[in-house]
């Protein structure tokens, strides 16, 4: 898989007369924010925060704040844990708490966005579709993948390091991890299909704000993906392996 290269953020300015539909183009991380806010940046793009923030009852400096402080902590990324240093039950809590937690919110809404903008663009652009098709195939399976990590392997994983009198082989762990990994490899060629699919995940300048933030979406997906897949295959999986009976 490859990595992505994010450039830095360009300065933006927020005043009262800034429209939602500016912020999301220059800032499409945003979009979830006002998602939340129920605040209709695509066809809605042209209010103001002054009309909406009128509209809605929210003091528009407190707003400003919000969104300032918004975009920083999602600039600043997530912190990053020394997955080696945990132990086998740490690191799947952690990995579950994290990864899985996110994919759960993450997947649906960019299912959703993906259908939405093949829907409405296609015209202008054919792999649309494709692109959205790659997308809800990719969530259906990522899905169906923790499921199974949640059942079957991090179960075993967990009982490992707990004094219950019951030995877990190598055998048994070796088969769902060797389905786990080629499962990842399937996530990864799926990813890069959809990088190819949007240029590199890059709107072009009549993408929507709803496509820019769609692209900015699979941008994060792709490198929590990463993270995710290097704690399983390359600390979680052999420390478990080295870690089981004969």
């Amino acid at each position: 898989m490859s990595t992505s290269i994010t450039a830095p953020a360009t300065p933006f300015l927020i005043t009262p007369d800034t429209t939602v539909g500016a912020l999301v183009a220059a800032r499409p991380a945003l979009a979830r924010l006002f998602e939340q806010l129920e605040i209709d940046y695509c066809c809605g793009g042209k209010q103001t925060l002054a009309a909406v923030c009128a509209r809605r009852g929210f003091d528009v400096a407190t707003t400003i704040t919000l969104i300032d402080s918004t975009h920083a902590a999602l600039m600043a990324g997530p912190a990053e844990v020394d997955a080696a240093a945990m132990s086998l039950t740490q690191l799947a809590d952690h990995i579950e708490s994290t990864h899985h937690a996110y994919l759960k919110s993450e997947l649906p809404r960019l299912v959703e966005m993906a259908e939405r903008v093949a829907i409405k663009h296609s015209w202008r652009d054919a792999r649309l579709p494709q692109m959205a098709a790659a997308v809800t195939m990719l969530a259906g399976e990522i899905l169906s993948h923790m499921q199974k990590e949640e059942i079957i392997l991090f179960p075993l994983v967990r009982q490992i390091e707990r004094d219950t009198g019951d030995e877990i082989s190598r055998k048994e762990l070796a088969c769902p991890i060797r389905q786990m990994e080629s499962e990842h490899e399937s996530a990864g060629d799926l990813t890069a299909q959809l990088r190819e699919l949007t240029d590199n995940f890059t709107p072009d300048t009549e993408s929507c704000n709803t496509h820019r933030a769609l692209l900015a979406g699979l941008a994060d997906f792709e490198a929590d993906l990463h993270r995710h897949v290097h704690k399983e295959n390359n600390v979680l999986f052999p420390r478990a392996l080295a870690a089981a009976t004969h």
